[in-house]
């Protein structure tokens, strides 16, 4: 591109949009990339401050603002994603239905440590509906070397970085555990939390069942859950150390492989999870899920909802961001907790 004088461009072709900004009125390009300058627009090139413009000049090594954050946005967009147009070299993804937003963190640091470009993402992890804007990319300066924006491809590697996967609304089985509850000392009011949780997304209980702390009894409650097509069994109480709690024991005998008995998350520190052969969660949930505003159970929920699998490794991942400051008013999930980078 070529610095002209803008009273001399007359004919020329802008190669980059020109913003006027009235504060509280209007943000907006006057003039888009491609115009050819009219006499009658160096007065409005003046007023918004633009004496000198950008005019294009042809070279086949360069790609203008908009190509490039076109790359960008080739390298992001996954599944389930639309893109608005280049705007001001901006290009925006959009996403087509409610899902968990997930970003390969890794990958995008090494595509934004380029430098002359970048890409802005809402945290991974989060729960995103319909029409919720996912991220933004733009390059820095109006032309960039097309090999700069081949080594962000490669930086990439060949899958999306972004993915949005949609949640499902499941039918699950509850399985209440504890003397306390099921001898009536106490009122069962765990159950009430999960079916409200759950609802939120559409999910519907299946099966339900209140038992003591008889650990064969509940190992076979969560065998006739998934034998009746449960998509997926939750089971609260028993999860302490304590010796009357067996709910971890029985999980175990039901089949399920124990992804991670404990969590580095508080409130949630004793959160279980495992799955069945066939891919089917079996939880714990500790007794936090009953009283705390908001739990490990609130980070795990989309990810089991969405069939993305809940590892050790993602779960590890959590103390960084896994403590709940129990705010006097919540406002998760506009808050850090549980988006620790």
């Amino acid at each position: 591109m070529k610095r002209m004088r803008t009273q001399d461009a007359v004919g020329q072709v802008l190669c980059h949009d020109v913003t006027q900004i009235i504060p509280g009125v209007t943000k907006d390009a006057v003039f888009r990339k491609g115009h050819i300058i009219a006499p009658e627009d160096i007065p409005v090139l003046l007023s918004v401050g633009k004496d000198h413009v950008y005019i294009w000049e042809n070279n086949e090594n360069m790609l203008h603002e908009d190509q490039a954050a076109q790359v960008l946005r080739d390298i992001c967009q996954g599944q389930y994603m639309e893109a608005t147009q280049p705007k001001e070299g901006k290009i925006e993804l959009i996403a087509q239905t409610e899902g968990l937003f997930l970003a390969d963190i890794q990958r995008l640091r090494a595509v934004n440590a380029l430098g002359e470009m970048m890409i802005a993402t809402r945290p991974s992890g989060s729960v995103v509906k319909k029409g919720d804007k996912l991220c933004g990319t733009r390059v820095i300066p109006l032309v960039i070397e097309k090999e700069k924006m081949e080594r962000a491809r490669r930086a990439a590697g060949e899958t999306p970085l972004l993915r949005l996967a949609p949640l499902k609304k499941k039918r699950y089985g509850l399985v209440t555990t504890g003397n306390e509850v099921f001898y009536g000392r106490i009122e069962d009011k765990f159950t009430p939390v999960v079916v409200e949780k759950l609802a939120e997304f559409g999910c519907q209980m299946a099966a339900h069942q209140v038992l003591s702390d008889d650990h064969l009894q509940i190992t076979q409650a969560i065998r006739r859950m998934l034998d009746q097509g449960c998509d997926m069994v939750l089971c609260t109480g028993g999860m302490s150390v304590d010796p009357d709690d067996r709910t971890p024991l029985a999980i175990a005998n039901a089949g399920a492989r124990v992804v991670s008995y404990g969590a580095p998350v508080l409130p949630g520190a004793m959160f279980l999870a495992a799955y069945m052969p066939d891919g089917r969660p079996v939880c714990g949930l500790p007794g936090c899920v009953m009283y705390a505003k908001r739990t490990v159970f609130d980070l795990a929920l989309p990810y089991l909802l969405a069939d993305v699998p809940v590892t050790a490794q993602w779960l590890a991942g959590l103390g960084n961001g896994g403590l709940c400051l129990n705010c006097p008013e919540c406002h998760y999930p506009n808050c850090g907790f549980g988006k620790g980078s």
